[in-house]
């Protein structure tokens, strides 16, 4: 596999252009199972064959309990990876027993300790709201121990649950209790007024962080920056087109071994963008700016602002800065108001 990912990168070396690269992501699947040695040759690589910014943002996702101490520490001292994304998703052992998680409550702390311990304080965290488990006691506890801690970076989501998991059929069949969707909205509530108190800017609706500490990698996605992803399913963006390789590890292995990269491209129609950028930006701190709209679609910017109107009417939706932003309500309600702002 990571000599294919390594290949892959060879084929795809002029899709970025001259950009220079600012962030490297080792996220899906579960990157901290890889060797040391094959997370160096990967970014040495990338490092040969990319203009990478002497001070880039890279990332390795892991799981509290792939993250020993001495791994941390070859980690630190073998690769120039700077920054962790770690999954703990709550400090409760019920939460992470009825998630379905390998790690446990004392793993989740652990992980942060070592983590620290061991130099690494460009931390972001994964916290999950919302399930039966989790009453506004328990979120309220879990969301205290991040701060306890001064995770820079959190990001926050509610539970969803996808079709066709274990946990979908254990709903369907009565097992487990379905996602209460009041809860839900009461804790990202709860969420908004804690990190707002500790002193975190809820710079995108599920992310939250320190001043100064936005992942560069995540922000570059709502801001429409260009991105190439390697490796099976990976998706990759230049700006008019959307490419993802092929699912399936042994055919994604199998093409790049004859030369050929298995990909689906969609190419993105003003339309597209226009209400992508609607759906990203509405997200973030910064907004929708006009300038933006008009300068994707311009027709699609007058229903645009005629539509938005009801929504700032409501409370939902406010001008500030040349820019359309959702208010704190009307984050509770984001896809919903999204959508019905999309061009048709």
């Amino acid at each position: 596999m990571v000599d294919a990912i390594l290949k892959e990168m060879d084929m795809s070396q002029k899709y970025l252009g001259d950009q220079k690269v600012h962030s490297i992501y080792f996220g899906g699947g579960t990157p901290s199972l890889l060797p040391i040695q094959d997370i160096t040759r990967i970014l040495e690589h990338a490092q040969s064959l990319f203009s990478v910014a002497h001070d880039a943002e890279i990332t390795l996702e892991s799981n509290p309990d792939d993250m020993s101490h001495v791994w941390l520490t070859d980690l630190k001292q073998y690769t120039s990876v700077n920054r962790l994304s770690i999954g703990v998703q709550s400090f409760q052992n019920e939460d992470l027993v009825w998630m379905n998680r390998a790690h446990n409550a004392v793993h989740a702390q652990q992980c942060l300790e070592d983590a620290l311990s061991t130099g690494f304080d460009n931390l972001t965290i994964d916290l999950i709201y919302g399930s039966p488990t989790t009453p506004d006691e328990v979120w309220e506890k879990n969301l205290s121990i991040a701060f306890d801690y001064k995770i820079p970076h959190l990001s926050c989501y509610a539970l969803t649950i996808e079709e066709g998991t274990a946990l979908d059929h254990f709903v369907k069949k009565g097992t487990s209790l379905p996602v209460d969707e009041e809860r839900s909205a009461r804790q990202l509530e709860i969420l908004m007024d804690y990190t707002e108190k500790a002193g975190y800017e809820q710079y995108e609706i599920s992310n939250f962080a320190y001043p100064g500490r936005h992942a560069r990698h995540n922000s570059n996605y709502w801001l429409g920056e260009h991105y190439l992803g390697l490796g099976p399913s990976a998706h990759s963006f230049n700006g008019k087109t959307r490419q993802w390789n092929v699912a399936n590890n042994a055919k994604y292995i199998a093409g790049i071994q004859t030369g050929k990269l298995l990909t689906e491209l969609e190419v993105l129609s003003a339309r597209d963008r226009f209400n992508e950028y609607i759906m990203t930006m509405l997200r973030t701190h910064w907004g929708v700016k006009i300038a933006d709209l008009e300068r994707l679609h311009p027709e699609g910017t007058k229903t645009f602002e005629k539509d938005v109107s009801k929504y700032m009417l409501q409370g939902l939706v406010e001008y500030t800065n040349n820019s359309y932003l959702l208010t704190k309500s009307g984050r509770l309600f984001a896809d919903r108001i999204a959508m019905e702002l999309f061009m048709n």
